[in-house]
């Protein structure tokens, strides 16, 4: 875990902490212990039915409602946490992601297409509607650094995913066109971190996760990268030492969005292979 003072003087704005298991949790903490001054946002009903309360109360850091789908809300809270915080928004992340349709087991060809627009909305659009927003506000600092959370999903097939790859493929796009805005008029640096699979909340819905984290584990030099490796990334992410990397998702999954074949993955195949041969017989 990175103690270093990476974000001194720095203040931030975090979406999306639920409970323990949120990456947005790990990176809240993570920041606060490189020393930026960060307030916590997320929907009236994630507040009530998680524990995000505990950490802003073991942080002692504010916390304020928001439906980041919502434009007007999206404009107070901005007020709200510029306010706060003393001074224009030094870096954002984002960690809004939800599908009805994933969670209530919903094959892809049987989707829902009113849970398929508010899957766009909520994980994609509301990336946008943030950047826009705080953009006719000015309210991130010269030299910022926005961060959402995406998944290889966006990229290639991921049997069961469902409507979440769309959408994820649709905040990819966000993050470069904004990138390029945000660049030109700002200097703020807008990325995607594609993570490698993580128990979370929002992964409860996934039907095969356990099955592929093993999977991507073994297919992995690195082996999977964890939630505080997650945090660690967006810390550098958000600091100085990354002023000139933007518009870009960044494979934070141990080189499995590189690899094909592992020696882990051959060895554990080529037993199960010969394990199936050895109940035929």
């Amino acid at each position: 875990m990175t103690e270093i003072n990476l974000l001194h003087n720095k203040r931030g704005l975090i979406f999306g902490a639920v409970d323990e298991r949120s990456l947005a949790w790990h990176t809240a903490l993570a920041c606060k212990r490189c020393g930026a001054q960060i307030v916590l946002a997320n929907t009236p009903i994630a507040i009530q039915l998680g524990t995000i309360r505990n950490l802003a109360d073991s942080l002692q850091i504010p916390l304020l409602p928001c439906d980041a789908t919502d434009v007007e809300q999206l404009g107070t809270l901005l007020d709200e946490a510029q306010r706060l915080l003393g001074g224009k928004i030094d870096f954002i992340l984002h960690a809004v992601a939800m599908s009805h349709n994933l969670r209530r087991h919903k094959p892809y060809e049987e989707a829902s297409y009113n849970y398929f627009l508010r899957t766009l909305d909520t994980s994609a659009l509301s990336l946008h509607k943030l950047l826009a927003t705080a953009l006719k506000m000015d309210a991130v600092a010269q030299g910022g650094s926005v961060v959402t959370l995406t998944y290889i999903a966006s990229q290639r097939t991921v049997m069961g995913y469902n409507d979440m790859a769309d959408a994820k493929a649709m905040l990819e796009s966000v993050v470069r066109n904004f990138g390029l805005i945000y660049g030109e008029r700002k200097g703020v640096r807008i990325n995607a971190v594609s993570q490698s699979p993580t128990p979370t909340k929002a992964s409860a819905g996934f039907d095969r996760m356990n099955y592929f984290y093993r999977l991507t584990d073994e297919l992995s030099p690195l082996g999977n990268a964890n939630a505080d490796d997650l945090a660690d990334l967006c810390v550098m992410l958000f600091s100085d030492f990354t002023r000139k990397l933007t518009m870009q998702t960044i494979y934070n999954d141990g080189g499995f969005s590189n690899t094909a074949l592992t020696t882990r993955f051959a060895d554990t195949y080529s037993r199960a292979v010969e394990l199936a041969k050895q109940d035929t017989e």
